[in-house]
């Protein structure tokens, strides 16, 4: 009898963003991408169905349970000496997680990583530092430069997904960073490490490993050119917590973002200041984006903003010239530019601005990006300030959401942000006349409230 032959089936894989194709195409069809579809092999309907059958066997048969039966315990989170990091995390590192962080090369993430490394190690946390794109030697040496040498941290020079799971097993650490996932493979996906398959296949690997065996695993990711992390975003919805490492490499701070949290807010930041000796915590973030403000210029004002759990005040700066051409520019770094492009319209129709002959450009200082209503009352102050080339009083701050309208509607935790205001040094608070009550106003603070952007820029450049 003839032998039968299985055919092997090949499919198209973006690279950026993982949409698959029957066929090559220039264009990928999800991102708009061009030259990114690689061909890989898909898998058969055995090998997913030994797929299964190994995580059914590893996981153990459950069976389907009441919800008020379940038994519940708060397991206590691994606390590191880094209360930015911490914060970011929503408390500290959850036992049995799987957090991904991504930024630019040379951002500083392997830095961050290894540091945190180290600071376990010193609490007799056994960690296990798995690298695919630095020899152990080279890492010896960052580790000597940071200071972080320890008895209980473990380096391993591996990029074979089999070997590295054979010395968790031996090791046992309660810690596990591989840098990085697109250096990883299995030799059973017979696709090139970093492709889709071999991304997701490794992630899915190390999730069990951190569920099954309750080991905290970070997993470092490449991003793209558009500062995405790189692979299907499959892999941002499989792992618990997704965070961003953020930053100019040509200035030393770095902002640290959680994204996706399962275990806390993904509203909160960590600031790390770059030195010689690694990263640093920034314990006042707002003297930090305040500190090259400028004094006695037009076009800036200065909000109060809350990230996660506390207040930060930030400079926002505004500069509007005559355009050159028939449509007129709208360009915003830090804050959405559908907001700006919507303030400027309420200025033009309710105040009376002719703006429709005016580039309008728009920055938050320090690399914070804004996206809370509070912020509009401060861009209009910048606007207002850049439009009529008058400054702002340099002791004023402003708080505020603006409606189409021309109202001033009332924000959130209004107290902490005047607060934070009075202990840099600020004099008087612009805020919506809604939040005046129900709180105590801090001593030599002035809060005025305003109920339209008309009344607001009257206080900002009455004479």
């Amino acid at each position: 009898m003839p032998r039968t032959t299985t055919k092997t089936k090949t499919a198209f894989f973006c690279q950026e963003c993982g949409t698959e194709s029957i066929k090559w195409v220039g264009k990928c069809p999800g991102c708009g991408e061009w030259n990114t579809m690689v061909e890989e092999l898909k898998p058969t309907k055995a090998q997913v169905a030994q797929e299964k059958r190994g995580f059914v066997a590893s996981v153990g048969m459950t069976k389907p349970q009441r919800l008020k039966d379940i038994e519940t315990q708060e397991d206590a989170r691994i606390k590191t000496s880094y209360s930015e990091l911490n914060r970011v995390l929503g408390g500290g590192i959850v036992k049995g997680s799987l957090v991904l962080c991504g930024g630019e090369p040379g951002i500083g993430k392997s830095t961050l990583l290894l540091q945190t490394a180290h600071d376990l190690a010193t609490k007799k946390v056994s960690v296990l530092y798995v690298s695919g794109e630095e020899s152990a030697r080279q890492i010896k040496l960052r580790a000597e430069r940071l200071g972080a040498l320890d008895e209980e941290l473990y380096i391993y020079a591996e990029t074979d997904l089999t070997l590295i799971e054979r010395q968790i097993q031996q090791i046992k650490p309660q810690f596990v960073i591989i840098d990085s996932i697109q250096t990883i493979h299995m030799p059973d996906v017979t696709s090139a490490p970093g492709s889709i398959s071999q991304v997701r296949e490794c992630t899915g690997q190390l999730m069990k490993l951190a569920k099954l065996g309750g080991i905290s695993i970070f997993i470092v990711g490449h991003v793209t050119k558009e500062g995405n992390i790189a692979g299907p975003r499959l892999l941002e919805h499989m792992v618990d917590t997704v965070l961003y490492f953020e930053g100019d490499r040509h200035h030393t701070y770095r902002i640290l973002r959680a994204v996706k949290n399962r275990f806390g807010s993904t509203n909160e930041i960590g600031i790390f200041d770059m030195k010689e000796e690694g990263l640093a915590e920034v314990v006042n973030a707002s003297e930090v984006f305040l500190e090259d403000r400028s004094h006695g210029l037009p076009g800036t004002a200065i909000m109060a903003s809350i990230e996660g759990t506390r207040p930060i005040l930030v400079e926002i700066q505004s500069l509007l010239t005559p355009t050159n051409y028939g449509n007129p520019k709208r360009m915003a770094s830090g804050v959405d530019n559908n907001k700006v492009s919507l303030i400027l319209a309420v200025l033009e129709k309710r105040m009376g601005f002719f703006l429709q002959n005016q580039d309008s450009y728009l920055k938050v200082t320090g690399g914070v990006k804004l996206d809370e209503p509070a912020v509009d009352l401060a861009v209009v102050a910048s606007i207002v300030s850049s439009y009529k080339d008058k400054t702002t009083p340099s002791g004023d701050v402003y708080i505020g959401e603006v409606g189409l309208t021309g109202e001033i509607r009332r924000v959130s935790r209004i107290e902490d942000r005047v607060k934070e205001a009075q202990k840099l040094g600020f004099t008087r608070a612009i805020v919506p006349k809604k939040n005046l009550s129900g709180w105590t106003f801090p001593d030599n603070m002035e809060i005025v409230g305003v109920d339209t952007i008309a009344q607001a820029v009257k206080v900002m450049f009455s004479e």
